[in-house]
């Protein structure tokens, strides 16, 4: 009788990314091995979308940053993560976001099609 299981593979990551690892998991209730998947999924995500390495970076420190402090008060100026809200939302709004997504989508497939 055969059993179907998962393939895993062991590999060495950094003491300070497993420690970052856990202390993002707990919240979400994953295992560190699931926030580092996560994590490498959301990675390619990017990858794929087309935005900058530094966007992506000053994304996740915003993120990062936002997650770290209390929500301010609505008498306090907005956060950098509200304001990279913003200029999301805004971008959606005047439908530049999703003319961005098809011109990645279209660069990607010629460069798959080997245009």
């Amino acid at each position: 009788m055969s059993q179907s299981s998962a393939a895993f593979a062991s590999v060495k990551l950094s003491s300070a990314l497993v420690a970052q690892a856990r202390e993002a998991a707990q919240p979400m209730r994953r295992s560190v091995a699931g926030q580092v998947e996560y994590w490498a999924t959301l990675g390619r995500i990017v990858e794929h979308s087309g935005l900058t390495a530094q966007e992506a970076q000053t994304a996740i420190a915003n993120y990062e940053a936002a997650a770290r402090r209390a929500r301010p008060s609505s008498t306090e100026a907005p956060s950098q993560a509200d304001a990279l809200l913003s200029k999301f939302m805004a971008a959606e709004a005047d439908c530049s976001l999703a003319q961005r997504v098809r011109d990645v989508m279209a660069k990607n497939a010629n460069k798959e099609n080997g245009s």
